[in-house]
């Protein structure tokens, strides 16, 4: 089962007096990462490095900022996928100490940075939603609502013409039972219509 994070979370590792602040954060997409290193660099002008790497689906990407390349980005990014890690950004600033540490001793340090920083991370389970969308005449409307309500569903939106359309999102394992209990409760007056596109 994939991960996200509840909040942010950090790790600050010295090795051979060089400097590594590791991050580790829920982001929606390459944009938001993109600007949140844009941020840490504005932040750390007189770092040597702002390494980062993203997991987010089709937007993945791992950048060395200047590192030997395949020494930064890539490792960290083999940390997010091993944890199974969904929707996250790892950035590394370093400061650098003086001392060269070498391909080997670079891959160690941003890995370890980022795998320190999971751990001390509050990890939440990605549940895989299901939308659907449902019309009934006005005189159910109070009934899918409270089903949905007790299903945990999230009411996305109502629109109120000839009948009333609900479009609603929940988790896909509780899909099958709402249906069927909408299904009874109905009375052969409810509809399935097609769910909007996210």
């Amino acid at each position: 089962m994939p991960f996200s994070l509840a909040t942010p979370a950090h790790h600050e590792l010295i090795v051979k007096k060089s400097r590594f602040i590791a991050c580790v954060e829920p982001v929606s997409g390459r944009d938001q990462a993109q600007a949140r290193v844009a941020q840490l660099k504005a932040e750390h002008p007189d770092a040597r490095h702002v390494c980062w790497a993203l997991l987010a689906g089709g937007q993945s990407a791992a950048n060395d900022d200047g590192e030997p390349g395949g020494t930064a980005g890539r490792p960290m990014l083999e940390v997010l996928r091993h944890q199974d890690m969904q929707g996250v950004l790892a950035t590394v600033v370093r400061y650098f100490g003086g001392v060269k540490l070498g391909a080997g001793g670079l891959v160690r340090a941003y890995t370890d940075a980022v795998a320190q920083a999971l751990l001390t991370a509050q990890k939440i389970p990605l549940v895989k939603q299901s939308r659907l969308a449902c019309s009934v005449p006005y005189a159910l409307e109070g009934m899918v609502r409270r089903e949905l309500e007790m299903a945990h569903a999230e009411l996305l939106g109502v629109e109120h013409g000839s009948l009333v359309t609900l479009q609603f999102a929940l988790p896909e394992t509780a899909t099958v039972e709402l249906v069927r209990r909408l299904g009874e409760r109905g009375q052969g007056q409810l509809a399935w219509v097609e769910a909007p596109e996210a």
